[in-house]
């Protein structure tokens, strides 16, 4: 059977097909814009199951680096990728299924990925009626007794086995595929499961890579196309294979949980919590699960570093991890847990918060207003620190400064101007001359 043997532009692959697959004409060879590594191509077979397509469009976003750039190989060193997806082709029909068929053959002549989008219904439940939940392509069968074609549709769950075998990698994109999500949710018809549930513990790719789970309803795009090129690399040859965790997802990316990197995690830590949505506090008393949902969407944003749950005043549902949706329903209701937490930081941070303002307030103070003792600002009436304050304040700053030089310099040091002193009478703020030009009447 025929190979993938020829690479003729920098965005093309021509294969040796038969008349009817081969294009009329082909185009001239191009200077390659990036070198390639040894693999020149990599096909990316998408295949999806029980989806909304949301990971798809969350991907189409990615930013760093692009699906144009992984596709057109701009990435220096790394292979160009060619992308088999049922919307995104150009090919369809007979055309766009060809490709799979070589790759299930062993006759693609290039190595492969398989990114899988939505979770795995039991297709045996629909088959009893003569249905199917999830298909792609159809394959025939013969002919019925009036002559007629009989085709079949072919399940992506079906693809999915037919193509993991003979696979580089093996990757689930979106909370679906990766753990079952809502379609696999307690009481569900479909029988649905996740790539795991599907292909097993043992599941090995041809180089040695169990699945790859890249979570979130929808994922962060960037999460995706950031763990492609880092795998692309491993396969390269140039890079190590990136750290994953006990569960297949990328550590560096799902290490941390929402509340690690919340913009809105330091009111958690000073006890102030939003009653209804719109405030600015932390949002756990109102359904938010981020201390305990690893995701990095807070630091990432959804799009372009744009965006993001929380930092849009949503609350977090637990939507990259397995557990989710039964383990954290009903959503918006207040976890149990905050009955403890949020009270002991209640407790902790109502004493932190205001010793913070008092060392707030003085930040907010230039030393040459504190003895002129005024601020001279025009918008408004900057208050003073009270005689309680300064006290405190007071054994804190002398707290800060122990075992070092305070700033500013001594009164007799001949520096201290850098130049002639005025000959004024000498104020002196807490062991340091304050005198400044143009402060004469202050002197006085």
């Amino acid at each position: 059977m025929p190979e993938v043997l020829e690479r003729v532009a920098p965005n093309r692959v021509v294969q040796n097909t038969p008349a009817e697959h081969a294009p009329a004409t082909l185009p001239e060879p191009k200077a390659e814009r990036h070198p390639l590594g040894p693999l020149k191509v990599v096909h990316a077979f998408w295949l999806s199951g029980m989806s909304c397509d949301g990971c798809s469009i969350s991907v189409l976003g990615a930013t760093d680096p692009t699906v144009e750039s992984l596709i057109n190989g701009r990435v220096a060193g790394m292979p160009r990728v060619d992308l088999h997806h049922c919307v995104l082709s150009v090919d369809v029909g007979e055309d766009f299924i060809h490709s799979y068929l070589l790759a299930e053959r062993g006759e693609l002549g290039a190595p492969y990925v398989v990114i899988y989008e939505g979770s795995i219904a039991d297709e045996r439940i629909a088959a009893a009626t003569g249905g199917y939940f999830s298909a792609m392509g159809t394959e025939k069968l013969g002919k019925d007794e009036n002559g007629d074609e009989i085709n079949r549709p072919i399940p992506t769950a079906e693809w999915l086995a037919r193509l993991a075998p003979g696979a580089a990698a093996v990757i689930a994109i979106g909370t679906c595929a990766t753990w079952g999500g809502i379609p696999a949710a307690a009481g569900n018809p479909t029988g649905s499961m996740s790539l795991m549930d599907f292909l097993g513990r043992d599941y090995r790719s041809v180089f040695g890579l169990p699945i790859i789970n890249i979570p979130g309803c929808s994922p962060v795009g960037d999460n995706f196309t950031e763990t492609v090129a880092m795998v692309l690399l491993f396969l390269q040859g140039i890079a190590p294979l990136p750290e994953f965790d006990d569960l297949g997802r990328p550590a560096w990316l799902f290490n941390d949980t929402v509340h690690q990197r919340c913009v809105r995690a330091g009111f958690y830590e000073e006890g102030t919590f939003a009653k209804e949505y719109g405030d600015k506090e932390c949002l756990v008393e109102i359904g938010c699960w981020g201390p305990v949902v690893q995701c990095n969407i807070t630091s990432r944003g959804a799009i372009n570093h744009m965006g993001g749950c929380m930092n849009t005043g949503g609350i977090c549902i637990g939507c990259t991890m397995p557990g989710f949706p039964d383990t954290f329903s009903p959503f918006y209701k207040k976890p149990p847990g905050t009955i403890l937490s949020s009270n002991a930081s209640r407790a902790y941070g109502s004493v932190i918060r205001r010793l913070r303002r008092i060392t707030q307030e003085f930040g907010n103070q230039e030393v040459r207003w504190n003895w002129k003792g005024e601020t001279p600002s025009g918008w408004g009436d900057h208050a003073k620190p009270t005689f309680l304050r300064r006290g405190i304040h007071y054994f804190y700053e002398a707290w800060q400064q122990s075992g070092s030089t305070p700033p500013g310099r001594k009164g007799d040091d001949s520096k201290f101007w850098g130049a002639k002193r005025p000959d004024a009478a000498k104020p002196v703020y807490k062991g340091r001359v304050t005198s400044f030009r143009g402060d004469e009447d202050k002197n006085k």
